[in-house]
């Protein structure tokens, strides 16, 4: 696992042989923890502009409805910030339960999501479709390609890399062999695409030469 700076370095280094250096290249940076590309995990997580109306049963005067803000926090009547871009809804009303803790006696909450981002991924590079897709239920990364057309003729089934947002500066980057995938072996290793992800399927060598010699 490589983790690496702005989408152009990374196209930089897809376009280089950067399956080899993704595999074997690592940072001076501390790492941070490795997300679990294989895990499947389909409960929505709070991302920045969504909106969530939180309602205290036994407590309606704290009842509100607020917006997750670009730094990842949310501005609650009395508590102050808290921040819960990331978070599920169960996830967001423990931490919202622990805001109100100071000020309320076992405070009950509920959260519903009223509006949000739609989720979506990119797949670039050799596919027959290239583009922004909305991300609709579980997605495999090899269902992902399909629903971008496919592979086209000069695409290198074997080299594709995920693309996975860690921070505002950094991805981390997985390389996927989706030629073994798709020939029904390591089909463990096809990962959900999360929302924002990216993939890039690499130009063949030979149609990189043929490129080359024009």
């Amino acid at each position: 696992m490589l983790k690496i700076g702005p989408v152009s370095a990374l196209m930089a280094l897809a376009l280089a042989g950067f399956c080899a250096m993704a595999s074997a290249g690592q940072s001076d940076r501390p790492q941070p923890s490795a997300p679990d590309f294989s895990h499947r995990d389909t409960r929505y997580r709070l991302c920045a502009s969504d909106v969530i109306a939180l309602t205290f049963p036994l407590t309606p005067e704290f009842n509100q409805t607020v917006s997750i803000q670009p730094d990842g926090f949310a501005s609650l009547s009395g508590a102050g910030n808290v921040r819960l871009q990331g978070l599920t809804t169960a996830e967001s009303e423990a931490a919202v339960r622990a805001a109100y803790a100071g000020i309320l006696h076992e405070p009950i909450v509920t959260i519903d999501l009223k509006d949000f981002n739609k989720p979506y991924f990119i797949v670039g590079g050799e596919v027959g479709h290239p583009g922004k897709f909305d991300l609709r239920g579980e997605t495999s990364a090899a269902e992902a390609i399909a629903i971008a057309g496919g592979f086209n003729d000069s695409s290198r089934h074997s080299q594709v890399l995920l693309f996975r947002r860690v921070d505002a500066s950094w991805y981390e980057v997985k390389p996927l062999n989706l030629k073994r995938i798709l020939q029904g072996r390591d089909v463990a290793e096809d990962p959900e695409i999360q929302p924002g992800d990216m993939l890039y399927a690499a130009i063949s060598i030979r149609a990189l030469s043929a490129k080359a010699s024009w």
